[in-house]
């Protein structure tokens, strides 16, 4: 789970619903300080939403692309169904197709972050015309890693029979067993929990079964008649970074390693993140190597 470290919206950004023919989806969307050279559309994680990426929209917009963060269906504020069923992955690449579209400025880049990744890779398979590149963040070829496949399976079993209270505390206690754990502030700390309690149960069952089921896509994601980039943190943990490094070279693209970075450069490491994506999008072949 991505944590923001703050709320506070950069300069320039509105939260607003965007309307689509599928239905709203609550964005944070802030726009470029000078020209626009582009825009990008970023997809969260599993437990996560728009502000996982508050830090990486500021300076997106200093270096002159409009960054848009989205709550997917069913995510924080978003409405979705209440059944896991309502959550297929063509559904959800298919409203990241119509989010592209509803933001009105042509082809945008595509940036999914983990679960956001699996979404992000099926809506250009879907729709390549609709976006301009693709940057799978933190974001394997397959299934995670076995500790967190575990984890997802017990959090798949809890939620259809405890209430939500106990299985967000369970949460929580396990996050303060992670060695590399914060603490949050009392005002992260309440967004954390209203988050967890506007995500719609069926949207966590379904991202965890295709989280703990996904097969090797390295093939298909080869094949998408886009630019890719391939960015992650050195101190990965979610999919091993020989899994990455191995995904990366076996699909010919953009290669960004994130010195001091785990599952969330978005967070931690936002400026070198930013640096990366930008130099990408412009065609440059430097990343944080």
């Amino acid at each position: 789970m991505s944590k923001p470290r703050s709320l506070a919206l950069p300069s320039g950004t509105r939260a607003y619903p965007l309307e689509t023919p599928r239905g709203r989806f609550a964005v944070l969307d802030c726009e470029p300080f000078g020209t626009r050279l582009g825009t990008a559309l970023l997809l969260p994680g599993f437990t996560g939403s728009k502000e996982d990426f508050l830090a990486l929209l500021e300076p997106l917009a200093r270096a002159g692309y409009r960054a848009v963060a989205v709550d997917g269906r069913g995510q924080h504020e978003s409405p979705g169904p209440r059944g896991a069923s309502g959550y297929a992955p063509r559904t959800l690449a298919e409203d990241a197709v119509a989010q592209a579209t509803a933001l009105g400025d042509g082809p945008v880049h595509l940036v999914g972050h983990s679960f956001g990744g699996l979404v992000a890779r099926a809506a250009v398979r879907l729709a390549p015309r609709s976006f301009a590149s693709l940057t799978l963040l933190a974001s394997g070829p397959g299934h995670v890693g076995p500790e967190q496949r575990a984890r997802i399976r017990l959090l798949r079993a809890a939620l259809p029979v405890l209430p939500p209270a106990v299985v967000w505390a369970a949460t929580r206690w396990l996050d303060s067993r992670d060695p590399a754990y914060e603490p949050d502030t009392e005002e992260v700390a309440e967004f954390l929990r209203r988050r967890w309690f506007n995500t719609r149960p069926g949207q966590l069952i379904a991202a965890g079964r295709q989280l703990r089921t996904e097969p090797d896509r390295t093939e298909q994601i080869a094949a998408l008649p886009v630019p890719l980039h391939v960015a992650y943190g050195d101190e990965e943990m979610v999919w091993t970074v020989e899994e990455l490094a191995a995904l990366a070279r076996d699909t010919g693209a953009h290669h960004t390693v994130i010195p001091g970075a785990g599952h969330s450069p978005n967070v931690t490491h936002a400026e070198g993140l930013a640096g990366a994506l930008t130099e990408f999008w412009a065609g440059g072949r430097v990343g944080c190597r």
